[in-house]
């Protein structure tokens, strides 16, 4: 599972959201991306391997601190030390989980533009739930997943610093260019140097993007999950195309507000 499950610091393991009106979010998410001959998402959920990768939980008092935001869950090399780190940068902190001994497990955490994420500790293939039955790689490599992560903000740089210091991400310019004037935006690394997220400028092509972090997961149906969107009161905010002209990607508004990515599976 280590394709849909990347174990390493800045790796991004999951995403979770508290809503209200569960139950017509529940619908949305389910119609929206179990599209396709083989979907890549059940209707409960999980992937198509039966492996839970995102949470739709019910928003309670619990939760009433929490922005409606699609929250990722990134590994990191120590929770206390990430989580001071962020507020000495200007973050803030809205849950922190301790075992009973005191042990950080978990932070959930903002970061001075306001976008939302939880830190865990880099997790072990034994921690790791198991796909349903035997799966071969051919299955593995379309399963669902989060695909990549997008944080779109006005000062690009100050943001991409803030990560490399609280998750651990080294950075990797971006070159863009707007109007003939070129500049940088910037993926993140995780520690084995592969790409785990971006982060963007508010300009050019990521114009008119929230300041949050906005996670991207593949379906096997693109025209239709759109279809689907508009059919369940959802939104197309942003429809990004590739070089060849098709359609790479598409921010889309969930019924209540909340933004995710959908991209072709």
């Amino acid at each position: 599972m280590s394709d849909t499950f990347p174990l390493r610091v800045g790796g991004v393991i999951s995403a979770d959201i508290a809503v209200p009106e569960h139950e017509r979010e529940l619908r949305f998410y389910s119609r929206v991306l179990s599209t396709g001959e083989i979907p890549l998402w059940r209707e409960d959920l999980m992937n198509n391997l039966g492996v839970p990768i995102i949470g739709l939980g019910a928003r309670t008092a619990e939760h009433a601190d929490l922005p409606l935001q699609w929250m990722p869950h990134i590994q990191v090399a120590d929770v206390a030390a990430s989580a001071e780190c962020a507020l000495d940068l200007g973050g803030e902190e809205l849950m922190h989980g301790r075992d009973d001994d005191g042990r950080s497990q978990w932070a959930v955490l903002l970061d001075p533009n306001g976008a939302a994420f939880g830190i865990i500790p880099v997790v072990s293939a034994d921690e790791l739930p198991p796909p349903e039955g035997a799966a071969s790689h051919d299955a593995m490599a379309r399963a669902g997943r989060i695909t990549w992560l997008d944080l779109t903000v006005s000062d690009a740089s100050a943001t991409r610093d803030f990560y490399r210091r609280v998750v651990g991400w080294s950075a990797q310019d971006v070159e863009m260019e707007e109007a003939s004037e070129r500049y940088a935006d910037y993926n993140l690394l995780g520690d084995d140097g592969n790409p785990a997220a971006g982060v963007r400028h508010a300009r050019g092509v990521n114009l008119g993007l929230p300041p949050i972090w906005i996670i991207s997961l593949p379906v096997g149906d693109l025209a239709e999950s759109l279809r689907r969107v508009r059919e369940e009161e959802g939104k197309v905010i942003k429809v990004t195309q590739g070089i060849d002209g098709e359609c790479a990607r598409v921010v889309v508004q969930d019924p209540v507000g909340a933004y995710i990515a959908l991209v072709p599976g």
